[in-house]
């Protein structure tokens, strides 16, 4: 099928002064129309008509054909039905063919993609029944008009948008016609389909505000978050990723887990986020289809292999939590828990780059109490060696006759409620929203070696852990120097070490406060600021 690409460009724009020659983000705002036919799988004849010869010569340049447009179809007044009916039958004779689609195409769309444009053809070819098809957007709305001497309103009743009648508004993006209704006066036959934009396809650019918003469609990356989060891990990954995308504002961003992180995925879908589940052998696969700008990976030490297959697909790679052979290939490495081996440049290590929540960041620590009254338990949101139990077991008797209260926050895979039942004055909380004030009422916390360390130390909690496994051992922010009892290995230690560790903090209201001093020199809360400060500049790089 022969097919024609209009794309009319006329010097005189009123509105926005020269628009089709302002630079975009970069590049003339032709250009992106003239790009968006060229690259039709239909491999259309591309011409822009025009009354300039800048735009025309630039036209030329980015890979169209031209037409010099007379003046006389060049005025304000102008509408395009008699200017494609002039390049149509001007571009017939000239390439001499039968056209059978001519398509207008507006530079003033530049966020319209090749495949929509594809998608619209087909549905031309596949339908000849058609006569026209045109690009709309969605303009449902509770609208008014003006009466005789009032407004009244577009409507029967007030509903909800989605139950109102569709309002379907025509975008600059396309119009395709059969040339057998072409005209000067006309492009629309009996038969018209609708074509649906969204996603900013369907910007039309007639303000400088319109403008703004094509700029920040087009320099918005594509970010993709590659988790881990299971039962013998845990979700750390999931909530730390899921913090780091809630602050990145001006960037389209993914989740792709796993074949076995099916908790990450559902904890990830919870926050709304477009998360996907590995579907191929190898996730390299699921990577590249998915086609990011810059992949953020937070899945424990990554390997060689992996790490230069996405270079090989061209994006930039971030790294959290990473000390394995790949994290030598990323572009930046940034591990708030675990020290680095070897100093290493773009690898940033240390609780200066903690991730804190938003309820933290907005408490305040309250001062240490005289007598210790309520503890707190959380080991995160697996606990796979459930100490929970083990701390309970070694605690009970004391804090019943010592009055203190405990209360345990479980996470969203802990699987070992059952042992807890028989303690009938622990409180159990199952997968708390409200940690941060768990917390805060807490005297004492028991908690293991990850990031649930940076939060109370945020609130300036005495804390005594117990490290999960042999990689938790590598964190040395947790340590006596920066106010906490540390008592190694969880599954190692005898009932009665935990008791005496708990009892010389309970019993000793100068460890307390030294605690809670040491805690008070560590600046958690700005560890936010610094991480999105590293991640925006390696995305301004793409």
């Amino acid at each position: 099928m022969n097919i024609l690409v209009v794309i009319p460009a006329r010097g005189g724009s009123r509105g926005i002064p020269r628009k089709n020659l302002r630079s975009l983000a970069g590049k003339p705002l032709i250009y992106y129309s003239i790009i968006t036919a060229l690259s039709s799988r239909y491999k259309p004849d591309v011409y822009v008509s025009s009354d300039d010869d800048e735009i025309l010569l630039i036209a030329a340049q980015i890979g169209a054909k031209i037409l010099k447009r007379d003046r006389s179809i060049a005025q304000d007044t102008t509408t395009l039905d008699p200017v494609i009916f002039d390049a149509f039958t001007q571009v017939a004779a000239l390439e001499d063919k039968q056209y059978e689609l001519v398509v207008t195409l507006q530079p003033t769309s530049p966020l319209l993609e090749s495949t929509s444009l594809d998608e619209a053809i087909k549905r031309m070819i596949d339908n000849p029944e058609l006569d026209t098809v045109i690009s709309v957007q969605d303009d449902t709305h509770l609208t008014w008009k003006k009466g005789d001497d009032h407004y009244v309103p577009n409507y029967r009743e007030r509903l909800n948008r989605q139950y109102l009648t569709p309002v379907l508004k025509e975008t600059g993006g396309f119009l395709i016609a059969r040339t057998g209704i072409v005209s000067e006066t006309n492009r629309i036959g009996k038969n018209v389909d609708l074509f649906l934009l969204e996603g900013g396809e369907n910007i039309d650019i007639d303000t400088y505000e319109d403008w703004n918003l094509c700029e920040y469609y087009l320099k918005r990356k594509k970010i993709l978050f590659v988790v881990s989060g299971y039962s013998e891990i845990g979700l750390g990954h999931a909530y730390n990723t899921l913090l780091i995308a809630n602050d990145i504002l001006n960037h389209h961003i993914e989740f792709l887990v796993d074949k076995k992180s099916d908790m990450a995925y559902r904890k990830i879908a919870e926050n709304h986020y477009t998360v996907h589940i590995q579907q191929s052998d190898d996730i390299l696969d699921d990577i590249a289809r998915l086609a990011p700008h810059v992949v953020i990976n937070d899945r424990l030490n990554t390997e060689c292999d992996y790490m230069q297959g996405l270079k090989a697909l061209g994006v930039r790679i971030i790294n959290f939590e990473d000390d394995g052979d790949g994290a030598n290939d990323a572009d930046v490495v940034i591990n708030a828990i675990y020290p680095e081996k070897v100093p290493q440049q773009n690898h940033y290590y240390g609780y200066r780059y903690f991730l804190l929540r938003d309820e933290f960041q907005l408490m305040k620590p309250r001062p240490i109490s005289n007598k210790v009254e309520q503890i707190l338990i959380t080991f995160g949101g697996v606990d796979s060696n459930n100490y929970t139990l083990k701390v309970i077991e070694s605690i009970y008797e004391y804090c019943l006759e010592h009055k203190i209260n405990i209360s345990v926050v479980a996470g969203f895979g802990y699987g070992h409620y059952s042992s807890l039942e028989k303690f009938k004055s622990v409180a159990v909380y199952k997968n708390a929203a409200n940690i941060a004030e768990h917390m805060k009422s807490a005297d004492i916390v028991f908690a293991s070696a990850g990031r649930t360390t940076y939060e109370v130390a945020s609130l300036q909690i005495p804390t005594i852990v117990m490290v999960q496994n042999e990689r938790e051992l590598n964190h040395r922010y947790v340590s006596r120097a920066y106010g906490f009892t540390n008592l190694g290995l969880g599954y190692k230690l005898e009932n009665r070490t935990i008791l005496d560790a708990f009892r010389q903090t309970v019993e000793n209201r100068d460890v307390r406060q030294r605690q809670r001093e040491l805690m008070s020199r560590l600046d958690v809360a700005s560890g936010r600021k610094r991480t999105l400060r590293i991640l925006n500049e390696i995305m301004e790089k793409v």
